[in-house]
């Protein structure tokens, strides 16, 4: 999942090696006190990284308390330390959610406002015209697609954002490339197909088209 675990204990050197050894993380720190532990915390946050601390006990109140992501192990895991894999993988699954939204909503606007400005300014700009690649009815029907359809997007969206984007453990990126070409694409198609369609409904109404 791209991070780094480090254990740290009050144990002895050996013991901590050995259990260390069997668990499969990448370091540990024996013999530690509540400062130490908050010591290390703080040396690895120097180093520009985000720091999630996990513990059990009022020892590690001042870590936890230091840490970027603190997890009360007994309170809120039942004391099963699986679970910390579950609390990494729904935080990962929100941030790519909000940027799948952040991107596809971008990409969206963009496309939109390039597909309705020149149909609306071409009545006073006919150079404008040019523009107008979807080849909308009018100034009328370009603006009332754009709503139409911009209504309707926002309702296609909240499915998504309820449930979530899901998550696949990669890198952040193959994630921002993932992201890119479907809802950075997405986002771009989206508004040319639908306001088009839009419009080619609207157009039939007389007074409007």
């Amino acid at each position: 999942m791209g991070i780094k675990t480090i254990m740290i204990t009050g144990d002895n050197p050996l013991t901590a090696k050995a259990i260390a050894e069997e668990a499969g993380v990448d370091d540990f720190l024996a013999e530690a006190t509540p400062e130490d532990k908050m010591a290390l915390i703080k040396r690895e946050q120097a180093g520009g990284k985000l720091v999630a601390m996990t513990g059990d006990g009022t020892n590690d109140a001042p870590a936890l308390a230091q840490a970027d992501v603190g997890v009360a192990m007994m309170v809120d895991l039942d004391s099963n330390p699986t679970k910390l894999i579950e609390i990494v993988e729904i935080g990962k699954q929100l941030l790519i959610t909000r940027g799948a939204l952040t991107t596809f909503s971008i990409a969206n606007d963009v496309a939109k406002y390039f597909a309705i400005i020149p149909a609306m300014f071409a009545v006073a700009y006919p150079s404008l015209d040019k523009l107008n690649i979807m080849g909308l009815a009018s100034p009328e029907s370009a603006i009332l697609s754009a709503v139409i359809f911009n209504a309707l997007i926002i309702i296609a969206l909240v499915p998504l954002a309820l449930k979530g984007v899901r998550y696949r453990p990669s890198s952040a990126d193959s994630m921002l490339r993932r992201n890119l070409a479907v809802y950075g694409l997405g986002g771009l198609i989206a508004p040319f197909i639908g306001i088009k369609l839009i419009d080619l409904l609207i157009s039939l109404i007389p007074g409007i088209g």
